[in-house]
């Protein structure tokens, strides 16, 4: 029971402990990546969001009604990771973030994974036997 909730949500629980490592480093001590900052950090949030969309995904076994559930968990953890970056010098929350790029990330990863597997699917059954 418990190596089988492991397998299903292990993935979740270690992105989520990423996104709080990166959240927690003051702002002094993260790297700058010139013209390119802006681009660079905000995609991270696209990433790190759609990846953690899609870990919440496999945790409900990838039923397909469930991906609003696992965007919302998505949205649930980017709020409070930007709560948590209250406490962080240097660091401030904001909404902006939570609204448009981690929920960009978390629905496009969703949406990307659904076409992928599609695609998948399609040229699996095209193939010739």
């Amino acid at each position: 029971m418990l190596k089988m909730w492991v397998r299903r949500w292990g993935l979740a629980i270690v992105i989520m402990a990423v996104i709080f490592l990166f959240s927690s480093r003051p702002s002094a001590a993260l790297p700058d990546f010139g013209s390119w900052d802006y681009f660079v950090k905000k995609g991270g949030h696209a990433l790190g969001y759609a990846l953690l969309a899609l870990a919440y995904w496999r945790g409900t076994d990838q039923e397909h009604g469930k991906r609003p559930l696992a965007w919302g968990l998505a949205i649930c953890y980017a709020i409070t990771d930007e709560i948590h970056q209250i406490f962080v010098p240097g660091r401030h929350p904001s909404l902006f973030d939570v609204l448009f790029f981690d929920n960009l990330g978390a629905m496009l990863g969703l949406v990307l994974w659904e076409y992928i597997a599609r695609k998948g699917q399609q040229t699996h059954r095209l193939s010739p036997k």
